[in-house]
């Protein structure tokens, strides 16, 4: 099964952890720092300060931004449940905004849902592709909001060789298994503001502050969020070939580009030429008479051996959030769910491997195409 996105962990990879491994920190070590180091330098902010995960990286970006009872956050609803699961931690209330059809939130229609509770607008650059960030900072500053850019999928995106994580007042970052770098589970926060990266690594670590010998003190409430110093490593080492994974990507998604060009059973998603995704997905959007065959479709191609996925149902509909929050509909969230098929691109893949996914999404497709049409 070629899976939609992967890691690729290489001998030098393996070197890095085991190096740590015989080492006498295993946790709460300079590897940490090495690495947070390293990123902030990568994405051109300040202060990193790495999690053992995104969602713990997201639970301290909102605690640490002092969002709490009955705040709201303008968010997304394509997106891993993670971004408005956290926010509700805090016992604030997500507001979900449409969005466009590259999957991203729809900045023109953010300023309708500004409330006087509202304290932040949280984008998600969807598949990596960057969001309007310019235009959504511009708002925030209006009405004095932060702006908390959960780019999970994005570590190496950039707009105009600026890279994401340089524009927000905190960027969340994934280290997930299948994200461009992985450290198996984790994630960071990275900012300009040094009041919040004090706050961010109070949460990280049970909110205590160590003095001399053996004293320390607990100043506030927090959490054991701390990644390992084997993560850590194995995320050094892979930040350092970043740039290379993401060409790979580039361009298997490229040849896909082309090859789907004009195709009249689905379209692609394009990319500003000023812009650079960090490609962690490679969506495509299935035309409408294609959407009561998509299941179909969508098993087809895991018997045919590709690991297809889709990203991803609009959060709003999960149980948990319409039994709390009651029934929503936004049309172009919905549309984008039902046209959304994601296909293999990750830098383990060749072009041949780019060429056989291809053939076998159009053959599959060209297959349901007279049944999804109704004849």
């Amino acid at each position: 099964m070629l899976p939609y996105s992967t890691q690729l962990i290489e001998e030098d990879d393996i070197a890095a952890v085991v190096e740590v491994l015989k080492s006498s920190h295993l946790t709460q070590g300079a590897k940490v720092e090495e690495f947070e180091e390293a990123l902030a330098r990568y994405v051109g902010a300040r202060y990193c300060i790495t999690f053992n995960s995104a969602t713990s990286a997201l639970h301290a970006a909102y605690a640490s931004a002092g969002i709490g009872k009955n705040d709201e956050i303008i968010t997304t609803p394509i997106s891993f449940v993670a971004t408005s699961n956290m926010a509700i931690a805090v016992g604030a209330v997500p507001i979900f905004c449409d969005v466009k059809m590259d999957g991203n939130i729809d900045e023109t229609l953010i300023e309708t849902l500004i409330t006087p509770r509202t304290k932040a607008i949280v984008p998600v650059d969807f598949a990596g592709k960057p969001v309007a960030v310019g235009a959504i900072n511009a708002i925030a500053k209006k009405h004095g909001l932060l702006v908390i850019e959960d780019a999970s999928h994005a570590l190496g995106s950039d707009i105009n060789g600026q890279k994401i994580g340089s524009f927000a007042d905190m960027t969340i970052f994934s280290f997930h298994a299948i994200k461009p770098i992985t450290t198996g589970e984790g994630g960071a926060v990275v900012t300009d503001n040094e009041e919040l990266a004090q706050k961010l690594r109070l949460f990280r670590s049970h909110g205590i502050v160590k003095k001399e010998l053996w004293t320390s003190d607990m100043v506030s409430l927090g959490y054991n969020f701390r990644i390992t110093e084997f993560a850590a490593a194995l995320g050094l080492s892979q930040l350092n070939k970043l740039d290379r994974f993401i060409n790979v990507r580039e361009n298997i998604a490229r040849y896909y580009d082309e090859y789907f060009e004009n195709n009249n059973l689905l379209s692609t998603i394009p990319i500003d030429p000023t812009y650079q995704s960090a490609r962690h997905l490679y969506p495509l959007l299935l035309t409408p008479e294609l959407h009561c065959v998509k299941e179909d479709i969508f098993s087809e191609l895991h018997n045919r051996g590709l690991g297809v996925q889709v990203h991803y149902k609009p959060i709003y509909q999960n149980s948990f959030y319409t039994e709390r929050f009651g029934a929503l509909r936004l049309n172009n969230a919905e549309l984008f769910y039902r046209s959304e098929l994601s296909i293999p691109c990750h830098q383990k893949m060749s072009l041949f491997d780019a060429e056989n996914v291809t053939n076998t999404v159009l053959e599959v497709l060209n297959t349901y195409a007279h049944r999804g049409s109704g004849f």
